[in-house]
């Protein structure tokens, strides 16, 4: 089996390993890899729920989840938040056709994705906006700490 190539553009420095980041590519790939082999996968007793595509941009004020969703209307999507997750969720209706298909290759049915947050986020702070198919989670960075000094007893 042949895995994508990752070309990274930019300083000429390899990012910093991101084992959680792998893990999220290896499950997407396993989603992509069961839906291919088995493409009705809910008949087959699994979940009908598919993860979209999401690019995480790590800016210098905010993570930037993006995640590919055509077609969707916000009002059928759902963004929620906890300290150290967001989950995205919604469904992609079936569109009436009038001629037989020939071939499937687009998602519809529910959807979910969930992704860490960082312990630097701002979840007070968190918006979302849905342009051109593209839902964009904005995530502030949390002001960083201040050191400050222990006054040491005894």
């Amino acid at each position: 089996m042949t895995l994508p190539a990752h070309h990274h553009h930019g300083r000429g420095t390899l990012p910093a390993w991101d084992p959680i980041r792998e893990l999220e590519d290896l499950h997407t790939r396993m989603d992509r890899l069961m839906q291919s082999a088995f493409p009705g996968g809910a008949e087959l007793g699994t979940a009908g729920a598919w993860a979209p595509l999401a690019d995480i941009e790590d800016t210098e004020d905010a993570y930037l989840v993006e995640l590919e969703l055509p077609g969707v209307d916000k009002d059928d999507i759902t963004v929620e938040v906890t300290d150290s997750e967001i989950d995205v969720h919604g469904e992609i209706k079936e569109k009436e056709r009038t001629g037989v298909v020939r071939r499937r290759a687009r998602h519809v049915g529910e959807f979910d994705y969930r992704t860490s947050l960082p312990p630097n986020s701002d979840t007070e702070h968190i918006s979302a906006e849905l342009t051109n198919g593209v839902l964009t989670v904005r995530v502030p960075k949390a002001e960083k700490a201040k050191a400050r000094r222990i006054e040491i007893a005894g």
